[in-house]
Parts: structure tokens; sequence; C-alpha cells
């Protein structure tokens, strides 16, 4: 079979396997909707307490002064790759296609006779789906009329997908009102397609896949901070309206989060 349709790794996966795995994720899950606005909440913990356990380090003897200091000189550490610290609000400037092109570069074949790409997956069977979303209305940089595009990183091309969709379908989906962070002019979304690696690895493919999104995100980061760009991790979603919202099906694409893309509002 030259071409394996994406169901097709469904044949080889343990149903238990599935859905035990498939019963876990939703666990995690989260639901936005006006309906529960202000009925639902995570904790009962003060913004005091908040404040205390959250940002830390762990330290495993904290009341034992056995630390030894690590000797790197501030010019030493200007000179190491980090990311830059996550965009508060985006402006509401274009982001030209090419930009969107040079993005992603890092998570494409090296060349097209190998299947090897800019990050590490177990048994090479990458099964994080990566979506292009255009939040920009207007944009006449954007190659076609559909908002979301799927990147084939091994063909080296995008799909376009078969949906029609508003931009503010999308905004609604991805963030939820009392959100305020701008207006970024792309969002990535890394869903994972289990079965392509449950066939293999069973339970262990979940931890593999996260581990994978993981290294993806950071060479985008890395890659946004060369081009100028800002970026912005987000969770703030409800599975089932992002994936109606692309087209996929959920019960096979769990979407591990998305990651928001644009330039940093400026004040003057």
């Amino acid at each position: 079979m030259k071409n394996i349709p994406h169901d097709y790794y469904l044949r080889f996966v343990e149903s238990s396997v599935y859905d035990e795995v498939l019963e876990f994720h939703n666990k995690g899950n989260f639901t936005f909707h006006g309906a529960t606005k202000g009925r639902t909440i995570l904790h009962r913990l003060d913004e005091k307490s908040l404040e205390k356990l959250t940002g830390n380090e762990l330290a495993l003897y904290p009341d034992m002064d056995l630390t030894l200091e690590i000797n790197i000189s501030q010019k030493d550490r200007e000179k190491t790759l980090y990311r830059n610290e996550s965009c508060e609000y985006f402006s509401p400037l274009l982001l030209e296609f090419s930009d969107v092109e040079n993005l992603i570069c890092p998570l494409l074949s090296r060349n097209m006779d190998s299947c090897k790409r800019g990050y590490p997956s177990g048994g090479a069977l990458y099964p994080v789906e990566v979506f292009l979303c255009s939040m920009i209305d207007d944009n006449p940089s954007w190659p076609c009329p559909g908002k979301v595009l799927h990147l084939l990183p091994k063909s080296r091309k995008f799909e376009v997908m078969q949906i029609k969709i508003e931009v503010e379908e999308l905004k609604a989906a991805l963030l939820f009102s009392s959100n305020k962070i701008g207006s970024p002019g792309l969002a990535i979304v890394y869903a994972v397609y289990m079965p392509k690696n449950l066939f293999k690895y069973r339970y262990r493919a979940y931890r593999m896949a996260l581990m994978e999104i993981g290294s993806i995100y950071m060479l985008v980061e890395l890659q946004a901070k060369s081009l100028g760009l800002s970026c912005r991790l987000w969770s703030a979603y409800t599975d089932l309206m992002l994936c109606k919202v692309l087209g996929i099906n959920p019960a096979l694409f769990l979407p591990m989060c998305v990651h928001f893309i644009g330039k940093q509002y400026e004040a003057y």
C-alpha cells in the first residue's frame, strides 16, 4: 500500500488500550462555555496561597545548606541559547506568510529521502500533527481562502483543510472570552494522532507523544525568536470545540496545546 489512510493504524491497536488512553486524556480536558462560566473551578486556593505554591524551584532538602554554586559568568550566560519570555499581549500587526514558512522550517524533513526531522520521535513514528490557523480575517499574504493548513513535514507541503471556517469561529474555539492577550496572527495546534503510536508502544506511547510535542514547540520558540516574533503557549480551550472547528475526529486526534505566534505589542 503506497499511501496509508490515516485510520489504517486502528487495525493494529488493541481497543482496550486505546479506550483507556483516551479516557485518561479526557480527564485533563477543560470545558469552557458560557453556560458554565462562574460555576466551575479548579481549586479553592486563594491568590496568596497560589503565589506561594507556583513558580518556585523544588528543593529536596530545603532546610539544609547542601548546595553548590553554578559558576557561569554573566557574559557566558548571555551567549546561551534560550527562548524569549511568553508574550503578554499581541499587536494586531499582520504576520506575513513567509514568516510562517520560515517558522516551521525546523520541523521539516532535512531531505526528501528521509523521514528524519528536526526533533526526536520514539521509533520515528512522529504521531504529532501540526495545524496552522490564520487568526487574521484579511491577510493578503495568506496563500488560500481556507484559514487552516495541515503541515506535511516529509513532503514539505501544506495540506489545505477542506472545511469552511471563519476567523471568529477559530477565536471562539481557542480564546475563552475572559482572556485578553491581544491579536496573535497565527495559532499552531499540536495534536497527537494516537493510533500511530499506540500500535507499537501501547500505553507508553502517550508519554512519548508528550515528549515529542515539547521538542517541537521549543524549536518553534527558538525559531520565532530568530525571526523577531513573539510566542505564547496556550491550554485554555476545550478539545471537542477545537476539533470541531478544525474538522478532525476528537476520538482520533488529541489537541495537546496551542501555540500563539505574532508580534509583541509595544506601548509608546
